[in-house]
């Protein structure tokens, strides 16, 4: 079970630079996304899983807008190398729904070179779904590298580093109730003290 703390909504964190989409923006884009995705799927009994764990509030909040009763599915992955230029992953949590012969719709937070992505579809194609459609909260395109069947997607960006909704740093910021892009130039104490804490256990 993943858990988000709770954050003070009064106080903004300093490494918030500035908000990109407000909590009305995202949740009025997220019910039209809805809206096309239950016209699309109705009738269809689709898989719905998301990819954590950044997508996991994003797929929450389209599944409670959807028309048709549906429970999200979640698979987890890991990149074998950060610098690879293939985008190969291993899954290290599964979905738990069998997809053969399913319509389905995943859910992603943000896609941007596309090689992971690609290569998880590949992964999941060869289990024979009837359709698979990728919905994504947000779309850097001009970083794009490999095609992926993106049918969905909530707002365009550009290459700025991006925090909150599902999105983080280091772990840090998922929880934040809006899009920011970030200060990369603060830090924050306990962002510090995490790091010094891993420094203290490597020696």
């Amino acid at each position: 079970m993943i858990f988000f703390s709770r954050i003070n909504r009064k106080s903004t964190p300093a490494a918030v630079k500035k908000v990109v989409f407000d909590e009305m923006t995202i949740s009025s884009r997220v019910e039209e996304l809805a809206s096309e995705i239950s016209r699309d799927y109705q009738g269809k009994d689709p898989i719905v899983a998301g990819i954590l764990q950044g997508a996991l509030v994003f797929t929450r909040d389209l599944v409670k807008n959807l028309s048709f009763p549906v429970s999200p599915d979640f698979i987890r992955i890991s990149r074998y190398g950060r610098q690879s230029r293939t985008g190969e992953v291993e899954i290290v949590k599964d979905l738990q729904e069998d997809i053969q012969g399913r319509h389905v719709l995943l859910i992603e937070d943000i896609v941007d070179t596309g090689l992971t992505l690609n290569y998880l579809v590949r992964i999941l194609l060869e289990r024979n779904p009837a359709s698979l459609a990728i919905c994504t909260l947000l779309d850097r395109t001009e970083l794009r590298l490999a095609e992926v069947p993106i049918k969905y997607v909530g707002f365009n960006v550009n290459d700025e580093f991006l925090i909150g909704y599902g999105l983080d740093y280091r772990e840090y910021y998922r929880d934040l109730p809006f899009v920011a892009t970030m200060n990369l130039e603060v830090v924050e104490p306990r962002t510090a003290d995490r790091r010094q804490q891993t420094t203290d256990n490597r020696q």
